[in-house]
């Protein structure tokens, strides 16, 4: 009889330890803006209380749906969610709950060698519908200008359009689509009449940021207001979070949390 009692206890103990295991896991998809954010904070609480996190950066329309289809804990978006998203998300009975991880500034980068120095939203927008085609039109070399943008599951491709071309504009058809915000440096790095967009935390010398109506994007412009293409980055929980996964998303507020948004040079909410 205890022989038997010993084995249900062993087989109880196997079937639970998966259950256990997974229910210690903190699961983020989303935004390859915030990538590099949830990244460092998943190698930090990992450290610090031995929770493992995984990150997966499929963009911030698929993390929305992965909190909505229940694929992950946590939605990491670099624009809030849509007014679709969130109704696909309460009839599925979800309440999906923001919360903002950090401030980003959307930099216009081109080339290192390019002159231009500044460009206003309005010339920004010309030139990503087509109507201006060469740098000779906003005060650049003659030279045809080519067009990056992100693709369209991205968040940063959303907040670009709704942050300088307004909603209804349209993107040009012959402008080139990169997967990131990494592969849009590479592009532009390499290419002397380029144009792109990044998120701040991803400039480098590699990439010249030019001003946006005379503002430079920086930690101290997003900060005060004075940038004009800066936007919020979120991550998302389905309801309020609580235990573990409620420490997570408190670690941006907390003195480390503040130290590592600083350190990728993304700014302090």
């Amino acid at each position: 009889m205890k022989r038997v009692l010993f084995m249900m206890a062993m087989f109880i103990l196997a079937v639970a330890a998966p259950a256990f295991g997974a229910a210690n896991t903190i699961v983020l998809d989303g935004s390859t803006t915030v990538g590099p954010l949830a990244k460092s904070f998943a190698a930090y609480f990992t450290k610090k209380y031995g929770v493992k996190v995984m990150v997966s950066e499929s963009g911030s329309g698929n993390g929305a749906k992965g909190l909505i289809n229940g694929s992950c804990d946590i939605a990491t978006l670099s624009r809030a969610m849509k007014p679709r998203e969130l109704s696909a998300a309460k009839a599925k009975g979800i309440n999906p709950v923001q919360h903002i991880v950090a401030l980003d500034g959307i930099a216009m980068v081109v080339h290192p060698g390019n002159p231009v120095k500044n460009l206003t939203k309005d010339q920004i927008a010309a030139i990503y519908t087509g109507r201006f085609t060469n740098w000779k039109e906003v005060g650049g070399p003659n030279a045809k200008i080519v067009v990056i943008q992100r693709e369209s599951n991205s968040g940063t491709q959303e907040a670009f359009k709704e942050l300088v071309m307004g909603k209804t504009a349209q993107i040009s058809k012959a402008a080139e689509t990169q997967a990131s915000n990494g592969a849009i440096k590479n592009r532009v790095a390499s290419t002397r009449s380029a144009i792109g967009f990044l998120g701040l935390g991803f400039v480098d010398r590699s990439v010249k940021p030019v001003a946006v109506n005379g503002v430079l994007p920086s930690v101290a412009t997003v900060k005060s207001g004075s940038y004009p293409v800066s936007r919020p980055l979120y991550f998302y929980t389905a309801g309020q979070p609580t235990g573990t996964l409620k420490k997570f998303v408190d670690l941006p507020k907390t003195v480390d949390g503040k130290r590592i948004v600083s350190e990728l040079g993304f700014v302090v909410k």
